[in-house]
């Protein structure tokens, strides 16, 4: 046991720093809009629903651009590409905080958006080649505890930070710290030959069925959480009864249930892949079926808030670990269609909570909710069962 990291281990570690970082502008980039709104609206002259729809717009940025992106660069070197992509995504910030316009803030937009996807499967494969196949979940964990963090922190000091300001502000701040990562992933991340593989091989292992099964399981099990988390504010004040003065704290623990539920998923799913995404789905399950029952009930539904913050990302490390498993020397595109998956989730969610609520079902949304997480566990059963590739994913897709 050596008292300080060897420079290879303070090497990764920087690495791994410089893709937490990027990771976290990327998810505060995505949600930031949401605190800014009225104010953007004001200043380019729209309305708010209009100015909404440049959530759409990076989301489809990140589901339609990430894959075309992914297949474009799959040849190139891993560190000329991350760097390329965290100029990208600052450029598309730089863009945003100076666009006079609407429609100029929705490119700068749709610029940043097509860089997450890959940069995130990059940092994933990353991660998991420094640390080895057998820690995995916990490489996958710490890089998408960047995504968390932006949750938990980033979009609500967005929000405070454009308070009696500019909405600007928070996004040209977001483009110094995403400027810092990326000279970070400059300066220590090694170079590495060109992949092997290629469009065929990437876009070969997608459509393989443990992958497509994979990435099914993302969609279908993580629109169960959207579903009552989107419409969890009206749930709490309008049925439960709880205090809006409550609410931001309540949020607030329920973003750092998810930092932790992220981390301690990752590390189970070292140990056991199966049990772990088995484990999880039931939980959520159960939890998702209890906030109809309990939804008169504040104390109950305090505790079933903090659960499902825990759930909220304790499938991500431990689905990605199962594409990673089944995508074996070509991973990249793979990783990064399960990325936007998440996004496409949180879309279907978002849609079919709100038609429970318009239908005057907002109390038993859970109920739908736990339907589509049990069709996530039957989904993630298939693939469970699959042998994985020989070649170990993790070789030299980083």
């Amino acid at each position: 046991m050596t008292d300080s990291p060897t420079p290879t281990a303070s090497r990764s570690i920087a690495v791994l720093t410089g893709f937490v970082i990027l990771v976290f502008c990327t998810g505060t980039a995505e949600y930031l809009v949401a605190g800014v709104l009225p104010q953007l609206a004001d200043d380019v002259g729209v309305s708010v629903p209009t100015a909404g729809q440049l959530v759409t717009a990076y989301a489809l940025g990140v589901a339609v651009g990430g894959p075309v992106v992914t297949v474009a660069t799959a040849r190139l070197p891993r560190k000329g590409l991350a760097v390329g992509l965290g100029v990208l995504f600052l450029v598309g910030l730089l863009l945003t905080v100076t666009a006079p316009t609407f429609v100029l803030i929705i490119v700068g937009r749709v610029v940043s958006a097509c860089a997450q996807a890959t940069l995130f499967a990059i940092g994933l494969t990353t991660a998991a080649n420094a640390m080895g196949p057998e820690k995995a979940g916990q490489a996958i964990a710490i890089v998408s505890s960047g995504l968390t963090v932006s949750t938990v922190l980033g979009v609500p000091l967005g929000s405070l930070l454009s308070s009696g300001s500019s909405w600007r502000l928070p996004f040209a701040v977001l483009a110094v710290v995403a400027a810092l990562g990326t000279a970070l992933l400059a300066v220590t991340m090694p170079r590495t030959a060109a992949p092997t593989t290629g469009v065929r091989d990437e876009i070969g292992t997608l459509l393989r069925g443990p992958v497509l099964l994979a990435v099914s399981t993302t969609v279908v099990g993580f629109a169960g959480v959207s579903i009552v988390f989107t419409y969890l504010v009206p749930l709490l004040t309008e049925v439960t009864g709880i205090a809006s003065g409550v609410i931001p704290a309540l949020l607030l623990a329920y973003g750092v249930g998810g930092f932790a539920g992220n981390l301690v998923a990752g590390r189970l799913a070292d140990l056991s892949l199966g049990r772990t995404l088995t484990g999880v789905f039931v939980i959520l399950i159960v939890t998702l079926l209890l906030f109809p029952l309990g939804a008169g009930t504040v104390p109950v539904m305090v505790v079933l808030v903090l659960v499902l913050g825990l759930l909220s990302t304790a499938t991500i490390a431990p689905l990605q670990s199962l594409v990673l498993r089944h995508a074996g020397d070509a991973p990249t595109l793979s990783l990064a269609v399960n990325v936007g998956a998440f996004n496409l989730a949180n879309a279907i969610g978002a849609a079919l909570g709100g038609v429970t609520v318009a239908g005057g079902l907002l109390r038993w949304g859970g109920f739908f909710g736990a339907a589509f997480a049990l069709a996530g566990l039957a989904l993630t059963l298939l693939p469970l069962r699959i042998p994985a590739p020989t070649t170990h994913t993790a070789e030299e897709s980083a």
